[in-house]
């Protein structure tokens, strides 16, 4: 057995646990100092330290508490260390208890006690908990500490009071950086982008958190031309992205389908070197996969390996390859998933559908769909759309209505929408008429409704029913959006619909038109002179 004074002697005991490499390590050296006689009391720093790193991981903290039980009098860093603990835990509830057990034992709270406790909160989804916590630091009187003030500007934004967290920014005489991150990060999921953009605008300096939350506002707002734009101010700005920046800017791509700039994206996380997660892998597959680069999506797919992906990065690659038409690749990757482990999800099934839709693998789908009750998943409604679509694509239409009449749910303007296009696509103008009298009750302020039930009357000559239904169209104030395409080039994207001119260039883009319209049409004079004389030789050669 080993000396217990040789081991307490000259910080052998610190030395001991600065040594180790793992919490298997760290459960060593405890049983030494068991077996050995060494209660935890007799070196104070130690038993500190020691405590510490056992609750440094939420999955240890039921063992660190262990030990926190065995020390006869904690001081208040033992605690909060217990409390911090398990306010990140799987159990923050806990936190609150012991929080409790400290007050009845008679040891007072410090300032660094009431973030733990409202980051407990803010994981319980308890806003009553907040509140009482906030009220705590006001009797106590830690309300003009910046650390906690922080804290529950961070806890209003989780519960997305925007308007709670202003006040208390508010009321903030000395406010620091993480200060304006976190009523920057508040407004941004109460997506309250112009406030965010205010907040950014009047920042006093800046972070890659304070970038990364406002192109993740405009991300989530919809706003991709404004995230890539603040992408491109910040990298001018001397800050460099993280990974949590880089899946933002990414989406942004994906969503406007900007290869080009998708591109650049993957280059700068290379040349940053920025670790290459599965989240941001992910991400990069997402983004080449929907801007249709799906050689390339899969590339950076099977740079993964296989045993440590997930079924996130699945989905993204799976999705890809269906909506753009490589159905029985995606239905190949799907085995593929489920042989290396991988359980399949709800979006999984989603993306399957898509495919079986688009190949007109209507008994496929059906397949599928049932898979879902069989593995324990409640079909959502965007699988039911799903099912129509494909269905309603392969000409089954009358089943397509049938099912819809059937479900355990109202119908959405997707399941309609899927409906209504199969029935013009196979010409059954008569269920189409019924269908699309369904979508103008369910969208009146949708413009496509009127027009496409107006083209169908229009088809079948009932002019009557179709100036009748665009004169009502006008008279509730519904307004035609035009169509709008773009196009990306050298790294840019342009937005235009028929006729633009807004573009500063539309004069030289116009006379570019011109002149490639004038080109197309003299090779189709040549194309039919050549035809005509090929016709001549072969009518001599007969």
């Amino acid at each position: 057995m080993l000396n217990a004074a040789l081991l307490c002697k000259n910080g052998n005991l610190t030395t001991l646990l600065e040594n180790c490499k793992s919490f298997r390590h760290f459960k060593q050296l405890h049983s030494i100092l068991i077996t050995s006689g060494i209660p935890l009391t007799q070196e104070h720093i130690f038993t500190s330290t020691f405590l510490s790193f056992a609750a440094a991981s939420p999955n240890n903290i039921d063992y660190a508490y262990t030990i926190f039980l065995q020390l006869p009098n904690p001081t208040i860093f033992n605690y909060n260390t217990i409390i911090r603990g398990y306010s990140k835990s799987k159990n923050p509830n806990k936190s609150v208890s012991v929080f409790i057990h400290m007050l009845r034992v008679g040891v007072a709270p410090d300032h660094l006690t009431y973030p733990f406790l409202t980051k407990a909160a803010s994981h319980l989804q308890e806003v009553r908990l907040g509140l009482s916590v906030h009220g705590r630091v006001v009797r106590d009187g830690f309300e003009a500490d910046r650390f906690v003030k922080n804290s529950l500007i961070h806890f209003a934004g989780s519960f997305k009071d925007a308007v709670y967290a202003r006040k208390l920014f508010d009321e903030m005489p000395n406010r620091n950086l993480v200060s304006w991150n976190s009523i920057l990060d508040c407004y941004v999921k109460c997506r309250e982008v112009v406030l965010a953009r205010e907040v950014f605008d009047a920042m006093p300096e800046r972070d890659v958190v304070s970038w990364s939350s406002m192109i993740d506002g405009y991300v989530k707002g919809g706003e991709y031309y404004e995230a890539l734009d603040v992408f491109q101010k910040m990298c001018g700005s001397g800050v460099d992205a993280n990974e949590v920046t880089m899946v933002s800017v990414l989406g942004a791509c994906a969503h406007l389908g900007a290869l080009e700039q998708g591109i650049m994206m993957h280059q700068y996380i290379t040349d940053k070197r920025i670790t290459l997660t599965l989240v941001l892998r992910t991400s990069l597959v997402d983004m080449h996969a929907k801007c249709g680069a799906i050689d390339k999506a899969l590339t950076v797919f099977r740079g993964a390996s296989m045993k440590q992906t997930d079924v996130l990065i699945w989905n993204a690659m799976i999705g890809g390859l269906a909506t753009h038409g490589f159905v029985h690749e995606s239905l190949s990757m799907f085995t593929e998933m489920q042989n290396v482990g991988i359980a399949p999800d709800e979006i999984t099934y989603l993306c399957i559908l898509c495919a079986c839709a688009h190949g007109g693998l209507v008994n496929e789908a059906w397949y599928y769909f049932n898979c879902l009750t069989r593995n324990s998943m409640n079909p959502k409604t965007e699988h039911y759309a799903c099912m129509i679509d494909a269905l309603a694509r392969a000409g089954q239409l009358i089943e397509a209505y049938t099912f819809l009449t059937q479900m355990p749910m109202e119908p959405t303007a997707s399941m309609l929408g899927a409906l209504f296009n199969g029935c013009i696509n196979h010409g059954n103008l008569d269920l189409a008429e019924l269908v699309g009298k369904k979508l103008l009750e369910l969208e009146p302020d949708h413009d496509g409704r009127y027009v496409g039930l107006s083209n169908v009357y229009a088809v079948i000559k009932r002019w009557d029913q179709a100036r009748t239904l665009r004169e009502a169209m006008e008279k509730r104030g519904v307004k035609k959006s035009p169509g709008w395409s773009f196009v990306e080039i050298l790294g840019s994207t342009h937005k235009f619909i028929a006729h633009d001119k807004t573009h500063p260039q539309s004069e030289q883009i116009y006379d570019i038109m011109n002149f490639i319209a004038n080109q197309l049409t003299e090779a189709d004079i040549d194309d039919i002179e050549m035809s005509q004389h090929d016709c001549i030789f072969n009518i001599v050669d007969v």
